[in-house]
C-alpha cells in the first residue's frame, strides 16, 4: 500500500467549503431530516442495548469527524459521560460551533484525525458518520480506519454509519460499500445493518406528506446507508 497522501485533508477542507449551504436542506425542521435522523439514533441506540452496555456513563466514546457536535449531543442524551467524550473535527468552523454547543468536559481536537492524541486501545466507541463518503483517497481511508482501529480497546467497535452509493451530481463525494467496510477492518466483526430511505427519495415524497418516509423505507432497496458496529475481539 502506498503512503497515505498527505494533502487529502485539505483537499477535504476545499471539498467541504464547496458545499457551503445556500438552501436549508439538512435543517432538522424538514420532515425527511428529523425521520432519518430518529431512524438513525433509534438503530445506534438498540445496539447499545444488544451490547448490553446499561452502564454508558462509564463508556469512552470518540467520534472521528465530529462537526458542529450533533453526534456527540446525541451520545450524551443516550447517556454517554462527556468527560468521556472526544470529538476530532478537521474544520475550524464547525470545531468552533462544537465548543460552543458542547459542555466543557468533552475533549475537542482540531485537526488531521489520523494524527489525533487519543491512546491505542483506550475507547469503548469510535464514531463515525459520513466521514469516509468525503475521503476520495483510499489509503487516506486506510490510514484513518487503521487509526481508528487502534484506539479500540478489546470488545468495543467502530460504529459506522455512511452511504453506500456514488451521488452521480457530486463528485466530491464517493459511496463505501459494504465490501469496503470489510477490506478498512479486516480484524472486525462486521454487523451491518441497511437503513436511511434514500435522501432524494425521502425529500420528494415528505413534501406529498411525512408519513410517506416511513412507507418506502420500508423497501429495503431503496435505503442507502449502512450502519455497522463493528467489533473487536
Amino acid at each position: 500500500m502506498n503512503a497515505p497522501v498527505p494533502q487529502e485533508p485539505q483537499a477535504v477542507a476545499e471539498r467541504y467549503a464547496r458545499r457551503a449551504a445556500t438552501t436549508d436542506r439538512y435543517s432538522l425542521l424538514q420532515p425527511d431530516v428529523w425521520q432519518s435522523l430518529q431512524e438513525r439514533q433509534r438503530a445506534e441506540w438498540q445496539i447499545w442495548a444488544r451490547l448490553g452496555w446499561h452502564d454508558l456513563p462509564q463508556r469512552r466514546y470518540t467520534e472521528v469527524g465530529c462537526g458542529a457536535g450533533g453526534a456527540l449531543l446525541e451520545a450524551l442524551r443516550a447517556g454517554f459521560a462527556p468527560e468521556h467524550l472526544t470529538g476530532l473535527e478537521l474544520l475550524p468552523e464547525r470545531h468552533a460551533i462544537a465548543q460552543r454547543v458542547l459542555p466543557a468536559s468533552v475533549s475537542l481536537h482540531l485537526g488531521d484525525a489520523t494524527s489525533a492524541p487519543i491512546a491505542p486501545g483506550s475507547q469503548h466507541v469510535v464514531a463515525q458518520h459520513t466521514v469516509f463518503s468525503s475521503l476520495l483517497d483510499h489509503d487516506f481511508q486506510a490510514a484513518l480506519a487503521a487509526a481508528m482501529w487502534r484506539w479500540v480497546m478489546p470488545g468495543g467497535g467502530v460504529l459506522w454509519y455512511d452511504f453506500t452509493m456514488d451521488n452521480p451530481r457530486n463528485p466530491d463525494v464517493r459511496g463505501v460499500p459494504l465490501r469496503r467496510v470489510r477490506e478498512l477492518f479486516p480484524q472486525g466483526t462486521v454487523r451491518p445493518r441497511r437503513i436511511t430511505l434514500a435522501p432524494p427519495i425521502a425529500r420528494r415524497v415528505c413534501r406529498v406528506h411525512p408519513a410517506l418516509y416511513t412507507a418506502l423505507n420500508s423497501l429495503p432497496l431503496l435505503r442507502t446507508h449502512l450502519l455497522c458496529w463493528i467489533q473487536k475481539h
